[in-house]
């Protein structure tokens, strides 16, 4: 994941990128706030609904976790999660610059958010999908019985989530791309933007496949960011321990 994170453009001299094993104040101020926040008062929250449905059974820490990171590090630091090797290989379309649009949706769903963690495996593209599974996904991707390419989020949105993909990976603004498709019915629309996501993630594809061959530096920049964040995570973890009575 560190070489993934690198090639999408985070820079370890203005991140801190690092591996959250590495910083035992992570778990400590987790296992704080999943102690302190009663099951009533988190079921109130979306993402703890969200992540429930998800699960097999019984409660989950992952709210508490989440919630640990962002205020040890005061959301100022990446983090590597050591024990989730899957994460290593799937960042989201959200490597593009997605400055007009507010998430990118699901392909399967358009009305939910594109997630790395979605079971359906045709709902996400990831840079580490090859040519072909792009293609596919995007032939796969759920749009509607009106064959013009359109924009409009409230009637169409799952062509409307394309075209916002495609303009994302482009560049152009989301008027243009559908003045460009004039004429184009969605299946041939489809591919057009599967080639344009793939010409996007080529270049980032081979930097990541540069960086692997790099462990000692990739080591490094963990170990540098580790030292970083745990300077961090210990001042808040401190406060944290003298608010609750531990100290």
């Amino acid at each position: 994941m560190t070489a993934v994170l690198l090639a999408c453009g985070i820079n370890p001299e203005k991140s801190i990128l690092f591996q959250q094993s590495q910083v035992s104040e992570h778990t400590q101020l987790s296992w704080i706030l999943s102690c302190m926040v009663r099951l009533p008062r988190l079921q109130h929250l979306h993402q703890w609904k969200v992540h429930t449905r998800s699960c097999w059974g019984g409660s989950s820490p992952a709210h508490g976790t989440s919630s640990g990171s962002s205020t040890r590090f005061q959301q100022e630091v990446w983090g590597v999660l050591s024990s989730a090797r899957v994460h290593s290989q799937y960042v989201c379309v959200g490597v593009f610059n997605l400055a007009s649009m507010k998430k990118v949706k699901s392909l399967r769903d358009p009305s939910a958010k594109m997630s790395k963690s979605d079971p359906d495996k045709l709902a996400t593209v990831r840079i580490t999908d090859s040519p072909e599974e792009i293609v596919q996904k995007f032939r796969k991707a759920v749009t509607d019985f009106t064959s013009e390419v359109t924009y409009d989020p409230a009637g169409r949105a799952g062509v409307s989530n394309i075209v916002a993909v495609h303009a994302a990976v482009t560049g152009l603004s989301v008027e243009e791309v559908v003045r460009r498709s004039a004429g184009m019915n969605t299946a041939r629309y489809k591919l057009a933007v599967a080639d344009a996501v793939i010409e996007k993630f080529a270049p980032i594809k081979r930097e990541i496949e540069k960086l692997k061959l790099d462990k000692d530096h990739l080591e490094k920049v963990l170990q540098i960011g580790s030292a970083k964040a745990k300077e961090l995570a210990y001042t808040v973890c401190q406060e944290v321990k003298k608010l609750v009575g531990f100290l």
